[in-house]
């Protein structure tokens, strides 16, 4: 009996492992993702951000994060031992994987939603402000939240989100939408790229550097995606728990599959021609709608739901660029827009979820983060500055933030 407790321990412990190892993939899609969307002036910039909001992230949960989402906000967690074996928190519940994969489950979770803000505020914004807001992000405005869902907690003492039938198993709202609602308030506060709207509200598209690497990028994220929501099942090594991950692998790709196709005929529909920055991020939205619930649909409804996502993310982009909310990547509508639609899909097939409890769930989510993120950005706009100059835009970031150039022999003549 022993034997076997222990086999399934090392089974479910390196497969959380290896989930972890693919979610912190997907940090290297949006890094290719993003440097493909932006022009080539601002690539090194943006790289650099992606690299460092990684480090920050795994640091300031470490830090504080971990302890204020699982522990109930006992800062003394890690120096009590908490990736130690026998640690407190979510893992000692479970009794079936260790600790410490848990805490690097989460870790690359958190990350992943600092990185939804990176693209939406990409071309304009300081490096040091958008930094020193990853810091707030990642070792508070997260974990708060994430407290409040998966952690468990009452919001504020006022009611807990569970007993109220919300249900979001990957992170449809408690990752991405929270990082699009960072990302919104950034860019509120940040406004627009100079000649992206003209006074008569004409839109002129900026289109991106490098399509390839943005494709290279969303299929990174799309194999990464795997980790994402498979290891959310939290084990493999029985049998019931074997079907749930293949199940939840079948269902994520579908739906992938399904925002694609989708997004492909309505930009052919509306724009008479197959906009690849739109397929991709169809691609991208039929992955954020299946995270809140992949476990309970069928691949058809999977593929359906994806579908919905891709439409809705193609009208997203275009409303919101008819009300001058300019996100260079497409992030807020991907992330947040579709992600408020994963939640709210979630009861279509899950029957312990209500849609009353989505809702509760979404607006606490959205409200929390948006107006902490806001009061940030705000803060930093006075002390610091958040957005480079009217020159150093021109110029491009990568110089101005950087003092390196991604493509110098295209891009300085020299």
């Amino acid at each position: 009996m022993e034997i076997t407790f222990e086999l399934g321990y090392a089974l479910d412990t390196f497969y959380f492992l290896i989930c972890g190892a693919l979610v912190m993939w997907m940090a290297a899609g949006f890094a290719m993702l993003e440097a493909g969307l932006v022009r080539a002036k601002n690539t090194t910039e943006i790289l650099t951000k992606n690299v460092a909001l990684y480090a920050i992230a795994c640091t300031m949960y470490m830090i504080c994060g971990y302890s204020i989402m699982y522990g109930g906000g006992d800062f003394t967690l890690f120096l009590s031992g908490i990736v130690g074996d026998g640690a407190t928190g979510v893992a000692e519940d479970a009794a079936t994987y260790a600790p410490s994969a848990d805490f690097f489950f989460q870790v690359v979770f958190v990350a992943t939603a600092m990185s939804i803000v990176s693209g939406a505020v990409a071309e304009r914004m300081k490096l040091w402000a958008f930094l020193a807001f990853a810091v707030v992000m990642t070792g508070f405005i997260y974990p708060m939240e994430g407290a409040w869902t998966w952690g468990g907690e009452a919001v504020f003492g006022m009611y807990t989100l569970g007993d109220e039938g919300f249900s979001d198993f990957a992170g449809s709202g408690i990752v991405h939408m929270a990082g699009a609602a960072a990302a919104l308030a950034g860019v509120l506060v940040l406004g627009a790229r100079k000649g992206k709207y003209t006074a008569d509200g004409k839109v002129n598209a900026i289109p991106g550097a490098n399509l390839p690497l943005a494709t290279l990028g969303t299929f990174i994220l799309w194999m990464g995606w795997f980790g994402f929501n498979g290891g959310s099942v939290l084990a493999t090594a029985t049998v019931e728990s074997a079907n749930a991950v293949a199940v939840v692998f079948m269902n994520t790709n579908a739906a992938a599959a399904g925002g694609a196709i989708a997004a492909l005929l309505l930009a052919r529909i509306m724009f008479g021609k197959a906009d690849l920055t739109m397929v991709l991020n169809g691609a991208l939205a039929g992955l954020v709608a299946i995270t809140a619930e992949p476990s309970t649909p069928t691949p058809l409804q999977a593929t359906l739901f994806g579908a919905l996502g891709g439409l809705l993310v193609v009208v997203s982009i275009l409303f919101l660029d008819k009300l001058k909310i300019d996100d260079p990547v497409g992030a807020i509508s991907v992330h947040g827009v579709v992600g408020l639609l994963g939640l709210l899909l979630v009861p279509v097939t899950n029957d312990g979820s209500t849609f009353g409890g989505q809702l509760l769930g979404a607006l606490t989510i959205f409200v929390w983060v948006f107006v902490t993120s806001l009061i940030v950005w705000v803060v930093l706009k006075a002390i610091m500055g958040i957005r480079v100059s009217e020159e150093e835009e021109f110029e491009g970031v990568d110089v101005a933030e950087c003092g390196l150039e991604a493509y110098p022999d295209f891009t300085s003549g020299r």
